[in-house]
């Protein structure tokens, strides 16, 4: 029985990946680092403390990594953040899935600051029952840390009776180490293909499609979806993980 669901926000819950690949670009320009708008969108859904470094010398990470970091979240804030919109029908999801009698987290990579405006760009602010950022957890996805810190706000339940939704493969990723089954979602600009070949259960085009096909969903109350193997779970232990392509169409 499904008891409680873990929500991503940036590409999941709102349409915001293209914004946060753009200010990352525009950062690191400021810096002098050039970036590729597309290598930079696949690696949206991860933090900030694995996607500069995919671009960015350690020795200017090191001088100026926090600059850089700054910089980027005062940008977004400024000319991106009110241009956000939420993605069809999340308030109605997620008002089917409270009057289910079910839990609702969410778990994201963002900044603890950031996440009350996803809230209200969502308008789901008073349908939350707990929340966990970057600040929650000492790495970010595709590491579990995030989504573990989620299911010790929601304890006792179980993580069988968990289930996380997404929109990218780190999200799949993280969600599978942390012992808790996935759920995708196109919005963000995965393919199907990524997010079945990183786990995920299931996959719907967006917040809207999941609402529709709710009953027939492993959402549903009684509902039941495979729980990650134990060895991939230890796995997630090793600092070492894999960065999966996000197979994106936009």
């Amino acid at each position: 029985m499904v008891r409680a669901i873990i929500f991503d926000i940036d590409g999941t819950l709102i349409d915001s990946v293209d914004a946060h690949a753009e200010s990352w670009v525009r950062a690191l320009a400021q810096f002098g680092v050039e970036a590729d708008f597309h290598d930079v969108r696949r690696r949206i859904g991860m933090g900030a403390d694995r996607l500069m470094p995919a671009f960015a010398p350690d020795d200017l990470l090191q001088r100026h990594g926090k600059d850089i970091e700054s910089y980027r979240s005062d940008l977004f804030k400024r000319e991106y953040l009110p241009t956000i919109r939420p993605f069809p029908r999340v308030r109605d999801l997620f008002e089917r899935i409270r009057a289910n009698g079910q839990t609702i987290v969410l778990g994201s990579s963002c900044a603890a600051d950031e996440i009350e405006d996803y809230k209200r760009i969502a308008g789901v602010a008073d349908l939350v029952d707990a929340q966990t950022t970057k600040d929650d957890a000492s790495r970010s996805k595709p590491s579990p840390d995030i989504f573990r810190a989620a299911l010790d706000q929601i304890a006792p339940i179980p993580t069988g009776d968990v289930v996380v939704v997404g929109d990218s493969v780190y999200d799949a990723q993280a969600a599978r180490h942390a012992g808790v089954a996935v759920i995708g979602v196109l919005c963000g600009g995965s393919t199907e293909q990524a997010l079945r070949e990183a786990g995920c259960v299931a996959v719907y085009r967006d917040p809207a499609d999941l609402l529709v096909g709710y009953e027939d969903s492993p959402l549903a109350a009684g509902g039941r979806v495979p729980v990650p193997t134990p060895e991939l779970q230890r796995s997630a232990d090793s600092s070492d993980i894999q960065q999966p392509d996000q197979g994106q169409d936009r």
